[in-house]
């Protein structure tokens, strides 16, 4: 028989979430799905459905039968004109860019702030007929930090905050003045006083949090790393090919400096130089297409090479995780990368396989290199890269290509990493005083504390 487990409910804030596709979803939706088998029931608050680059519907059926309630709201933000339009194509980076800095230049924290008067006064309503024993926010977008924090204010209930990504120093960020960089720095202090637990999930992020807010102690930043989840893998069988190429897969969203030029012209390069090992090479992307990237791929005539498959619903995308033979990922260069541990890596180890990993100093090279199973190149450098793909290829053609340790790789199981999170709610609900953290301006950070109660330990 299962373990009885008391029952208690957690309202999560969560702008993007299923039907939503890409990466920034499934970390909450993984949670919610496991959250009831650690004795706690997930209430959503999320937008309406609307445009977006991708949509996956299927994620949603992962919830059937269990215990969770999806409250869907109005919110006044761009994705709401696009409502009607279903999948949105995706910008160019140019574009991208153009429109990020207009956005932050207008919009403090982001562009998602025309959703909390809705999501609070929804989830307000809700609370009098459904109450719950704590609040978890995640983000981006910061405003979901910022409704937790009204909730909480409102309710005086525990709130969580776990934090995808850097706020202050996040590296997609732009401050169009010292001001702007100033209120997103008192905000960001607000919500962490606050807050009764505080998640990030890496190491980086957890020191960029301490070191912009010295009222912290090391020990009230916990880590819950990204994951994969181990059932997306059951029953996915790989295909058996006869044909001898080295498959090659790229799984992600390309954007910033996250681009596939290098990648391109190694093998541009290979099949100038090898082309015996250039025809044995079965390259494949899968995620939303752009434009350029497509032309690129043309104008070094890679098409024979080079399969760009666009946005592919998450369980055909694991079943091209197994088929291949190396996964190849890239994070370039530039001020905040060392923070960048994209959710799949870790889809990627769960995939047990090597991985062609195009990758600064940082988080994300720390974890693959205790993997065992990386190898590594500058992610600027074709000549680097295709030096790597002859090296793959000679251990493909000899069957000797590594894999990481079960053992390593089942610490990301997604089960275990929610088994952690449940613990931290339960932490919240022990009795003890309000977290208080009193303003002083002694130490010469006007905006910081210097008392704080302690939260958890680093579980890291």
């Amino acid at each position: 028989m299962p373990e009885s487990r008391p029952i208690h409910r957690v309202l999560v804030i969560a702008y993007y979430f299923p039907p939503l596709g890409l990466s920034g979803v499934q970390r909450t939706l993984k949670f919610v799905k496991y959250l009831p088998a650690h004795g706690w029931e997930p209430t959503v608050l999320t937008v309406e459905d609307r445009g977006y680059f991708a949509k996956d519907e299927e994620m949603l059926r992962e919830l059937d039968g269990l215990p969770v309630t999806i409250l869907r709201t109005p919110s006044l933000d761009p994705l709401h004109f696009f409502r009607r339009k279903g999948t949105v194509r995706m910008p160019s980076a140019r574009s991208l860019n153009i429109l990020g800095k207009l956005s932050q230049s207008i919009f403090i924290p982001d562009n998602k702030i025309g959703w909390k008067k809705h999501a609070v006064e929804e989830a307000m309503k809700h609370l009098e007929a459904h109450p719950v024993d704590a609040i978890y926010a995640t983000a981006p977008p910061y405003t979901d930090f910022l409704i937790g924090l009204e909730i909480k204010h409102r309710t005086g209930l525990p709130l969580i905050v776990d934090y995808r990504d850097a706020w202050l120093e996040n590296p997609l960020h732009f401050y169009l003045t010292p001001l702007h960089k100033a209120l997103h720095h008192r905000l960001e202090q607000r919500v962490l006083r606050h807050a009764d637990q505080i998640i990030s999930i890496n190491r980086p992020i957890k020191e960029r949090i301490l070191q912009g807010s010295r009222f912290l102690s090391h020990n009230d930043v916990t880590i819950i790393s990204q994951g994969y989840d181990q059932a997306d893998f059951e029953g996915v069988q790989s295909q058996r090919r006869r044909d001898g190429r080295l498959r090659i897969l790229y799984a992600g969203t390309f954007y910033y400096n996250r681009n596939p030029r290098a990648f391109f012209t190694a093998l541009r390069s290979l099949a100038d130089s090898a082309p015996d090992i250039a025809r044995s090479l079965d390259v494949h992307i899968v995620g939303s297409k752009r434009d350029e990237d497509v032309a690129l791929m043309r104008e070094l005539q890679l098409e024979e090479m080079v399969t760009m498959h666009g946005y592919l619903p998450h369980r055909e995308t694991i079943a091209q995780l197994v088929d291949a033979d190396v996964l190849w990922m890239v994070i370039g260069h530039g001020k905040g990368e060392d923070m960048m541990s994209t959710g799949k890596l870790y889809e990627y180890l769960g995939a047990r396989k090597p991985v062609l990993a195009c990758v600064p100093d940082g988080a994300a090279r720390q974890v693959l290199e205790k993997g065992g199973a990386a190898f590594f190149a500058d992610p600027d450098s074709a000549e680097d890269i295709a030096v790597q793909i002859r090296t793959l290829f000679a251990l493909h053609k000899n069957d000797r290509l590594p894999a990481p340790s079960y053992e390593y790789v089942s610490q990301f199981d997604r089960r275990v990493l929610t088994g952690r999170l449940a613990s931290l709610f339960a932490t919240a609900l022990e009795p003890g005083p309000p977290v208080t953290r009193v303003r002083t301006r002694a130490a010469g950070h006007p905006d910081e504390d210097t008392s704080h109660t302690p939260i958890s330990p680093d579980a890291s």
